[in-house]
């Protein structure tokens, strides 16, 4: 246990947070030719470089995101990554999958960590490479449910995207409302983009064709109309007759994009921030997960939120910022329909639709970016949301200091 552990809970404050810029996660991406583990291993030895009065031997646990753990992300990545970062042997690190929250999660377990006073300094963040390390190929050619699910939920739980859809439609979202809201994406992120409020959040990193620092992803001059020729993804004759409800509108112009990318956040209590004399950005004020209908599987956010509301003693009104995960285009929809917030605050730098969703990286890279946001704009508290397969939902409160 630390020396400096107590019987009150302790502050947990982020100290720096990084994530690389968003690389097209396909052949001829930028990041495509970056083997995942050094991509990560280029981000914490930047984090680490960052905040020099902090010793890299004095962090208790590297704890990284990652869902699909297979091929090149399969032995542990955080442990090699900090490891080919030239950090200190004898700092372990430990993969973790809550699917698209893995990282957000990882924040949450290393915060209970330093807040029961069992650990002081942890680093939290996510990787995937989604060009080189294929999404669903953990399970590729293998049934994940077993009997006792299919059972309870015959005739069958559906994917995300069809998940989606029954979002739209138990929203009653039209096609038109999830293109703009795609637009609205990309037009935000295109502003943050060529204003450079994403150089502070943005590591540069090597490849073999360079350095890369600048999302690719973002097309600032998509429309609506553009968007309405692309055709629908997931519609099939038997999901149409087992789900009439459904007016299908899910394409991949108003999906989260296939990117690689690697983010991390540096956490620590605030006793050993002040002994370091490292000014701490904000605090994991609070953090909750829930569970929710595994069909709809995307409308975690919507609970997450009250419960987190609840736990924290803040109302919705007092919230400045909210990062919600654009895994699809109805899932903040549906989100901004159950509460009364100004639409504004949702998103302001764009989200996944513009910037990508590396999978095991997005939860920490959503957190950088509301970080970035909240010091640019004097604001105090964010709110961050993020929809998971099995229809799971993380939700934290971080307060900038």
């Amino acid at each position: 246990m630390s020396s400096s552990s107590s019987s009150h809970p302790r502050d947990v404050v982020v100290v720096d947070a990084l994530r690389t810029a968003s690389g097209k996660g396909r052949a001829g991406g930028a990041l495509a030719d970056v083997h995942p583990v050094d991509l990560l291993s280029q981000v914490l030895e930047t984090l680490l470089s960052r905040s020099p009065a902090l010793d890299p031997g004095d962090v208790d646990d590297v704890l990284i995101g990652c869902v699909s753990q297979v091929g090149e992300q399969s032995a542990t990545p955080g442990r090699l990554a900090w490891l080919g970062a030239g950090l200190p042997a004898h700092v372990p690190a430990t993969t973790i999958d809550r699917k698209c929250g893995s990282s957000q999660q990882a924040v949450h377990f290393a915060a209970q960590a330093i807040r029961s006073g069992e650990q002081d300094v942890v680093v939290a963040g996510g990787i995937e490479s989604m060009s080189r390390v294929v999404m669903g190929s953990a399970r590729m050619g293998a049934d994940p449910y077993g009997e006792r699910v299919a059972e309870r939920f015959a005739p069958g739980l559906v994917s995300q995207g069809v998940a989606a859809e029954l979002v739209a439609a138990r929203w009653k979202l039209s096609r038109t409302e999830l293109d703009e809201l795609s637009v609205r994406s990309h037009e935000l992120a295109g502003a943050a983009l060529e204003s450079g409020r994403f150089e502070r959040e943005t590591a540069t990193v090597q490849t073999p064709a360079g350095p890369f620092g600048r999302d690719e992803t973002v097309r600032a001059g998509s429309s609506v109309e553009r968007l309405g020729a692309l055709k629908t993804v997931f519609e099939t004759p038997e999901l149409s007759a087992r789900f009439p409800e459904i007016d299908w509108s899910v394409t991949a112009g108003n999906s989260s994009q296939i990117t690689d990318g690697a983010s991390a956040l540096l956490l620590m209590s605030r006793e050993r921030a002040d002994q370091l004399g490292l000014a701490p950005r904000a605090r994991v004020h609070s953090m909750a997960v829930v569970g929710d209908d595994p069909l709809l599987m995307l409308t975690g956010p919507i609970p997450a939120t009250h419960k987190i509301l609840a736990r924290s003693g803040l109302r919705l009104d007092e919230i400045d910022h909210v990062e919600l995960n654009e895994a699809f285009a109805p899932v903040p929809l549906a989100w901004l329909a159950e509460f009364d917030i100004d639409p504004a605050r949702l998103n302001p730098r764009g989200g996944a639709i513009a910037l990508g969703h590396p999978l095991g990286a997005s939860g920490t890279r959503l957190m950088t970016t509301m970080l970035h946001a909240l010091e640019d704009a004097d604001q105090r508290f964010g709110l961050q949301l993020m929809c998971e397969a099995g229809g799971m939902a993380n939700a934290t409160i971080l307060e900038r200091l």
